[in-house]
């Protein structure tokens, strides 16, 4: 039966930068690398209010994007 190994984390601290001049909204992302496997979702959390206190925009989401390697 085939098994899932989490290979690494990313954290992707989205920001809202307002609309543009059609009223689109415009977003920007920052993303970190190497973000520990081990990490909850409140520590994550914790981390991006953290970073995007030092921003003037708000945050507009925060992602966790984990990626597998498959196999046997």
């Amino acid at each position: 039966m085939a098994q899932g190994y989490l290979k690494s984390s990313n954290l992707k601290i989205v920001f809202d930068y307002g609309v543009d001049e059609h009223n689109k909204p415009i977003f920007k992302a920052k993303t970190f690398n190497r973000i520990s496997k081990d990490s909850t979702a409140d520590e994550l959390y914790s981390a991006a209010t953290a970073i995007g206190s030092l921003s003037s925009e708000p945050i507009w989401a925060v992602e966790r994007n984990d990626s597998y390697d498959i196999g046997e």
